[in-house]
Parts: structure tokens; C-alpha cells; sequence
């Protein structure tokens, strides 16, 4: 992929290799709001409003984040790719599963899709980090901590019932 000129001081290879790995991540997110937003629509059973709230919530943070992390990437002169057929054919995570509705399903469901996640933001840390753009990696920290937080709240449910 070419990258627009711009007159940022990264050299156009840490340019090149940060676009990729964020792009990585971008499809992912949009994946994890997509599934966020399918348990939000979908979850029943006795932890309904709150969780059905939560959902809500989450989503919210991860949609902060996409824009964040679609927004560097056109700043590094980079062409962010946020389309549905973009993140179908892209993103890493699994599929989330479309015929759960106990609110259980759903907290096993959305933990495994957010562990995985942050799994993948502490990798991409990593490589920004060896690439040399610390911007980008003070980026993924923030995404880092808040998918944690996120998961926190989400796992909160599940160890309440053991």
C-alpha cells in the first residue's frame, strides 16, 4: 500500500510497518465493536439491564479507539480500511457466536473476544516499539489499558457466579 507524502519525521519504512500493524488492529476493533454491539442487542436472562448496559458502555470506549486508531493511520499517510468487506476479510478474531442469548454465553463469549484483543494490542506495542514510533505505541497503550478495564468489567460477571 502507498502511503501519501507528508512532511512527519518518521522515515517512510517506520511509516509503512506502523500503518500495517495498525490496520491489523483496526479491523480488529471494528470486529470487537461489532460483537460488543451483537451481545448488547441480544443478551437475556436475570443480569439483563446490567449487562445490556455494560455492552453498551464497551462499545462506546472501542468505537473511541477505532476513530483513534484510523485517524493515525491517515496521519502516518496511510489509507485506514474500515469497511465491512475490510474487517470480513481481515480481522484475526474468531466469530462471534450469533445464537447465544444467556447473558452467561455472552460474558464467556465477549472475554474470550476481549482477552484476545488485548493479547494482540500488547503484540502490536511490541512491534511499534522495535519499528521506533512511540506515538503510535503511547496510542496502543491507551487502547491496551482500556480494553483491560473492559475486560475486568466483563469477567466481574462471570467470577460473581463462582
Amino acid at each position: 500500500m502507498a502511503l501519501y507524502k507528508t512532511k512527519n519525521d518518521l522515515t517512510e519504512n517506520v511509516r509503512q510497518s506502523t500503518v500495517e500493524v495498525l490496520q491489523a488492529r483496526l479491523v480488529e476493533a471494528i470486529d470487537l465493536s461489532l460483537q460488543t454491539k451483537q451481545a448488547h442487542w441480544t443478551v437475556k436472562g436475570p443480569n439483563f439491564i446490567a449487562l445490556h448496559e455494560l455492552f453498551d458502555q464497551l462499545n462506546d470506549t472501542v468505537q473511541e479507539h477505532v476513530d483513534a486508531i484510523a485517524e493515525r493511520i491517515a496521519m502516518l499517510g496511510g489509507t485506514p480500511r474500515g469497511t465491512s468487506q475490510a474487517v470480513a476479510g481481515e480481522t484475526q478474531l474468531a466469530a462471534y457466536p450469533v445464537d447465544i442469548a444467556n447473558g452467561s454465553d455472552h460474558v464467556e463469549a465477549l472475554s474470550s473476544a476481549y482477552a484476545a484483543f488485548g493479547k494482540r494490542v500488547r503484540d502490536a506495542m511490541n512491534e511499534v516499539g522495535d519499528i521506533g514510533d512511540e506515538d503510535t505505541v503511547d496510542l496502543l497503550t491507551g487502547l491496551s489499558r482500556d480494553i483491560d478495564k473492559s475486560l475486568w468489567f466483563i469477567e466481574a460477571h462471570a467470577q460473581a457466579a463462582s
